[in-house]
């Protein structure tokens, strides 16, 4: 659900083809694989040396190789689109990742677009609860700090991250110099219940509920009070 709401948003937002787009954190390609299919010249950036071997296999014909967000080896002015969809969360420090936002305006084309995607404070409750797993010790402890900072220490698995908030995020976009920024709430309010209901339903009822939930996501998108309910946000400037 979220790689086929991102692609539709990207869409929205990409110069025709053959536009250059760089994908800055891309890890094994998932979206360098489309980018490349419907036509576009894509270079992808990952700092692990495996993701970079999965992109060059998965996504022939993706310039795939092994960079740091905040240091891009790239000229000036060398991309239609940048794409930072991982990046973001996983540098804790708000330095950090205004420097990897001031490289991506730096790589891009006057006129072109950076998008940038962020997990939503509010995803980890929400997980939580879908899985049963929210209890009052999680409730009072990091649930209750990530909703209230949006930073995790990888105490409990996965890894230090940085969840935002959808104004947050847009603020960091802003700060760089990045105009018209647009925000959208990738998955919509109904994604947990997807994944909670999902676990009960057979593959037509939770490929239906999918459908509905993508549906119900691109009305809430409407209206900017239901971006933060979604797991994932999308931030779209120009440069």
């Amino acid at each position: 659900m979220e790689f086929q709401r991102t692609r539709e948003l990207l869409r929205q937002y990409l110069p025709p083809p053959p536009g250059r787009v760089l994908d800055v954190g891309g890890g094994p390609g998932a979206h360098a694989r489309w980018l490349v299919e419907e036509g576009y010249e894509v270079d992808l950036v990952d700092p692990v040396p495996k993701h970079v071997e999965q992109a060059r296999e998965r996504a022939p014909g993706c310039v795939a190789t092994q960079g740091d967000a905040r240091q891009l080896d790239f000229s000036n002015s060398s991309f239609d689109a940048v794409l930072l969809l991982g990046p973001l969360y996983h540098l804790a420090e708000r330095e950090d990742r205004l420097t990897a936002l001031r490289e991506a305006r730096r790589v891009a084309v006057q006129g072109g677009v950076v998008a940038v995607a962020g997990i939503s404070r509010y995803s980890l409750m929400q997980d939580y609860t879908v899985s049963a797993g929210l209890s009052p010790e999680l409730l009072a402890g990091e649930v209750s700090q990530v909703v209230r900072t949006g930073s995790y220490d990888g105490s409990r698995g996965f890894t230090v991250v940085h969840f935002h908030n959808a104004a947050e995020l847009a603020e960091e976009v802003s700060a760089v110099g990045l105009s018209g920024v647009r925000v959208h709430g990738i998955e919509g309010p109904g994604w947990a219940y997807v994944v909670a209901a999902g676990r009960c339903a057979g593959q037509e009822e939770a490929g239906a509920l999918v459908a509905d939930a993508i549906a119900t996501a691109r009305l809430a998108d409407e209206h900017g009070v239901f971006h933060d309910a979604s797991a994932h946000i999308l931030v779209v400037g120009s440069v």
